[in-house]
């Protein structure tokens, strides 16, 4: 361990994660979650340590391929020490996630949702698997031996597959049966109820007649978790290629980059796993026996399934974003833009707002431009419509689209090339910086004078996830800051990242110091001092310490940090004025807040980045103030309200574990106070219209009455 390194308040990034992601499961064992949507929380589980394995666990092999010894900036450990960590830690939470799975299939039972084993069918069911496997899937599958005529074959990443022993002629064999991609991963049977048996469970029935010259001695379901990072080496290019062609060659070669996991379910022995560890290089601790399905997204359709009282019963109530009391739906939006502040809160509140000030704009004879940085689109997106329809109405509109959102990067280079069809001007970042940032600027020239509506937000321009994660979307008028997006557009077009703003705190050059610059100023008021924060996560080192220190000079800190959090809170004379909550509850908390002070003096903004090192140091974002008074009551609002939830919240301990409240206070869950509020408001305005509709209505009778 490099001893220079204080790891008294810190702990590791990646079992920081871990320990979220076991309170995602958590929600799995809810009793009072309805049990469509637990198991959707196990399969969100699922889908998590999918990617982090991928990515991080990815990212470490990586790092031991390394001839310098790398020490952890939280824990001092090496990597080879992370991964050993990794592993250790990993183990239970497969036992977990197999004991949920198996107590929510009970469940399900007994609500006539049944997932079935081949050998439970009776002659009618059986009858339907087996011709739906002699003529849908028997024609499209791929068997193979592995000898030495056959080498062993690419197993894609998170693809499944059948593994078996052979045996034949005296040889013993491995058999690979690989579940076609083509396939839906359930066969629902004709049944009174949605009874449903797996495709991989339909081919380990069936292997005995693909593998019919052979005697089958063990067989099990296998799936290869495959290296997915792209490090900041790997997306170095060269100036004369084509970036989009470069993201494209990226996103192919990630199938086929270094196993780092095998699942294994089913089988008899080690024999199988020792044949398949040493045809995918992988140590035994890289392989994870489970005994539930391997792959859980299936669980996301089954409530689709259900006739409608049993939906009612077993799923979350459908909800639909509201429309913001802030404005009226029925006026144009840019004209009550620039009379007032508008700040959005999703998916409580609808993107609509934001999405018809594009649209208005795009037709309005006084935009000259619109200008837009996106990270992640939906599949088909509205906002992106809406820029083709201004470039085509003859506005200059500019679009810095990232193409190494991770995951997503074919869909935005699907997106870009149709804006470029359309006549925008497409840019495409920076080499080694990402641009994570989310700002629409529209500049319109009024009585011969350049006017900005700027908007700046948390989260993606994604009008799926609006619905589905907690964001917000401030709108404004305020020329200071259009002024300051005016320049940052600008710098970007020139490759200038270090530019100097008024009003947005911009990174990879400025963002950070000038949050220290504000932490300084509360730990100058000592006891005094306060500090807000909401965040996804906290890794950066120098900002750790920063908050450490200010814990150290009194300011009390209070931090909503729902996944990964590096520091340790209440550790005696380091960080014991120090609060870490988190919130896992049905829409995945996503808002990154900053708030320095209290009251008409605190210094608000909402933000892009997280406390992470690479959003201040290798990403463009932006946080922007918050100033108008109504929408700065809104924020310190939500701010009371998220440390108020003593249902979903959990708090951290100095251990790294976290505890639920105990405050002795009603139960409150803040999303569900989002939500009424939300669903409340149209009626408070139509109260409040109606109010002083009635009241004009009076006056008017009284003055035809005096005359």
């Amino acid at each position: 361990m490099n001893k220079e390194i204080d790891t008294r308040y810190t702990q590791d990034r990646e079992l920081s994660w871990l320990r979220f992601n076991e309170r995602v499961l958590e929600e799995a064992r809810d009793e009072s979650v309805p049990l469509m949507e637990r198991l959707k929380f196990a399969a969100i589980f699922a889908s998590n340590l999918d990617e982090f394995f991928m990515v991080r666990v990815g990212a470490l092999y990586d790092m031991t391929l390394i001839k310098e010894t790398h020490f952890d900036n939280k824990t001092g450990r090496t990597p080879q020490e992370q991964l050993q960590d990794i592993f250790r830690a990993v183990i239970p939470l497969y036992k977990q996630r197999d004991k949920v799975i198996d107590e929510l299939e009970g469940r399900c039972r007994a609500c006539n949702i049944c997932r079935l084993q081949f050998g439970e069918l009776d002659g009618k069911a059986k009858k339907q698997v087996t011709a739906w496997f002699e003529n849908e899937v028997r024609p499209i599958l791929s068997p193979q031996i592995v000898d030495i005529h056959h080498p062993f074959p690419h197993l894609p990443n998170k693809g499944l597959s059948i593994a078996l022993i052979l045996q034949g002629d005296g040889k013993e064999l491995l058999g690979i049966l690989p579940v076609p991609d083509a396939l839906p991963p359930f066969l629902r049977l004709e049944e009174r109820g949605v009874h449903y048996i797996l495709t991989e469970d339909v081919l380990l029935e069936f292997a005995g007649q693909v593998f019919d010259q052979f005697t089958i001695t063990d067989r099990a379901v296998i799936c290869v978790t495959r290296n997915a990072d792209i490090t900041p080496e790997d997306e170095a290019y060269d100036v004369d290629m084509d970036f989009r062609q470069h993201m494209r060659k990226v996103v192919k070669k990630r199938t086929r980059l270094a196993p780092v996991r095998l699942e294994i379910q089913g089988g008899q022995g080690d024999k199988l796993t020792g044949i398949l560890c040493q045809r995918l290089a992988l140590a035994r601790e890289q392989v994870f026996r489970v005994k539930s399905p391997i792959h859980l997204e299936y669980l996301f359709k089954l409530g689709s399934l259900l006739p409608k009282e049993s939906a009612a019963a077993l799923c979350d109530p459908p909800y639909t974003p509201q429309f913001t009391p802030m404005l009226n739906k029925n006026e144009k939006i840019i004209p009550q833009i620039e009379r007032q502040d508008v700040l959005l809160f999703y998916p409580f509140e609808s993107m609509e707002p934001f999405l018809r000030m594009v649209s208005e704009a795009a037709s309005d004879p006084s935009v000259l431009s619109i200008k837009i940085t996106i990270y992640r689109l939906a599949a088909r997106a509205r906002l992106a419509e809406y820029l083709c329809a201004a470039a085509e109405n003859g506005k200059h509109v500019t679009v810095l689209m990232e193409l190494r959102a991770r995951f997503d990067e074919q869909n935005n280079i699907q997106w870009a090339e149709r804006l470029e069809e359309a006549g925008c001007t497409i840019l495409y970042g920076f080499e080694g910086i990402k641009v994570h940032s989310k700002v629409c600027l529209i500049t319109r020239r009024e009585h011969g004078k350049v006017r900005y509506i700027t908007q700046v937000g948390t989260g993606n321009y994604n009008e799926k996830t609006a619905e589905q994660y907690t964001d917000l979307c401030l709108m404004t008028a305020d020329q200071e800051i259009g002024e300051d997006a005016a320049l940052l557009f600008q710098n970007m077009a020139t490759a200038n990242l270090n530019g100097k703003y008024d009003r947005l705190l911009v990174s990879p050059f400025a963002l950070r110091e000038r949050v220290m610059a504000c932490i300084d100023e509360e730990m100058a008021k000592g006891k005094d001092g306060y500090i807000f924060l909401k965040l996804n996560s906290l890794t950066d080192r120098k900002l750790i310490d920063k908050l450490a220190q200010a814990s150290q000079a009194g300011v009390e800190v209070v931090m909503n940090i729902r996944g990964i959090c590096c520091l340790l809170p209440g550790v005696e004379g380091l960080t014991d004025h120090i609060q870490v909550f988190s919130i896992v509850g049905r829409y995945l908390e996503h808002t990154r807040i900053y708030c320095f002070g209290r009251g008409d003096s605190a210094r608000l903004y909402i933000a892009s980045a997280d406390f992470m090192t690479r959003n201040t140091e290798r990403r463009v974002e932006v946080a922007c103030p918050v100033l108008d008074r109504q929408t700065r009551a809104k924020l310190f609002h939500i701010i009371d309200e998220l440390q108020r939830d003593n249902v979903k919240a959990r708090v951290m301990g100095p251990d790294g574990v976290y505890h639920r409240k105990k405050d002795g206070e009603a139960p409150r869950s803040c999303q569900e106070v989002f939500q009424q509020e939300a669903m409340q408001a149209p009626e408070r305005e139509s109260a409040r219209t109606g109010k002083s509709a009635g009241r004009l209505l009076t006056r008017l009778r009284r003055r035809f009455l005096e005359q």
